[in-house]
């Protein structure tokens, strides 16, 4: 078995995420922290019980041998620094979404991994949930006959101390958005796996129960997808206690309602013999918030499941499930919902 060392640079909250996940798998070892404060590295290894070097120097860092992979958990408008650098000297990469915050710095990072023919893998766990997986499944399988709509809500609560921590959530130029860019663009990127490109967006955002932020904490936007299908996206941090997010997928031929982990509506006009089966697999299957009201109540499985996903990829020289264009994707939509904000108007993509 390759057993494969693991650099993290940054080493905030979500990292943590990244590092118990790689903890806990077969074939990999963490080797390596970067943070220009290595008091956060300390308070990282010390959380999750893990050793290893720590370094205030990333081109030292990226010259170890045993270093095959960078994981960015940097704030997301500086993502494409440590990215690039991490390509340039032949790791792999891992982004914490979004891969970065203007289609221009994803591009630059994506050029970089190709350039040095290195793999590159955008973290959107939501795609490794179970319920989120046999959801796709029907989609594939054509179950819903014509998708005519999709939805997806994600009404969640910050409060204004998250904002005021750290200095850069809630800025336009680190965070590249609000409720949108950080939180619910796993819901966009649910929503486009599930129905398929957009083509169209309209939207409005406002910021409604925060101060000091530059961003919008509650959104609605409105899709038109290639397939002619219909979508809705809500998006906030201004809704207190703070609700399990939702995807819900609309055809002809069937419904699907998804919240968290739990399967509130699955039908189609043509019954299987398995429906009963996942209907009772996913009937209230999770009571955890989901980070809905708080960021750090969200279990690191599926970061664990997504890093498993790209160690193949390296091993069987596949692609991962979501690669660097893959995570574009979800970016190129929310820019354009700010867009068509800003303008008052329609947005072709």
């Amino acid at each position: 078995m390759t057993m494969f060392g693991f650099g993290i640079v940054g080493c905030g909250m979500i990292a943590r995420f990244h590092a118990q996940a790689i903890k806990e798998l077969p074939n990999a070892r963490l080797v390596a922290l970067y943070s220009r404060n290595p008091e956060n590295a300390r308070k990282l290894q010390e959380a999750v019980g893990v050793q290893c070097e720590i370094y205030t120097d990333l081109p030292a860092m990226l010259r170890r041998s045993d270093l095959h992979i960078v994981n960015i958990c940097t704030p997301s408008g500086a993502h494409m620094e440590p990215a690039v650098a991490a390509a340039e000297a032949k790791k792999h990469v891992v982004v914490e979404k979004p891969l970065e915050i203007t289609l221009d710095r994803c591009d630059r990072i994506i050029a970089a991994c190709e350039r040095n023919k290195v793999l590159l893998c955008t973290i959107f766990p939501s795609r490794f949930a179970d319920a989120n997986v046999v959801l796709k499944q029907a989609v594939v399988q054509g179950r819903f006959g014509r998708l005519t709509l999709g939805e997806t809500t994600c009404k969640w609560w910050r409060s204004q101390e998250y904002y005021d921590q750290g200095g850069w959530k809630g800025t336009k130029a680190l965070d590249g958005g609000g409720a949108l860019m950080n939180q619910a663009i796993h819901n966009v990127d649910l929503l486009y796996w599930m129905m398929g490109r957009p083509v169209e967006v309209a939207a409005i955002t406002a910021t409604l129960a925060h101060q000091r932020i530059e961003v919008e904490d509650t959104a609605v936007a409105i899709l038109r997808f290639g397939n002619g299908a219909l979508g809705v996206i809500q998006a906030a941090t201004s809704i207190w206690p703070g609700l399990p997010k939702t995807i819900a997928i609309h055809g002809d031929r069937g419904s699907v309602v998804v919240e968290q982990e739990d399967v509130l509506r699955w039908e189609f006009a043509e019954p299987r013999p398995e429906d009963e089966q996942i209907r009772a697999r996913f009937a209230q299957k999770v009571q955890a918030s989901g980070g809905a009201s708080h960021p750090a109540a969200i279990s690191h499985e599926y970061h664990r499941r997504q890093l498993a996903d790209f160690l193949r990829a390296i091993e069987t020289g596949t692609r991962p499930l979501v690669d660097g264009q893959e995570g574009r994707v979800a970016v190129e939509i929310i820019l354009a919902i700010y867009r068509s904000a800003a303008e008052r108007r329609f947005v072709a993509l």
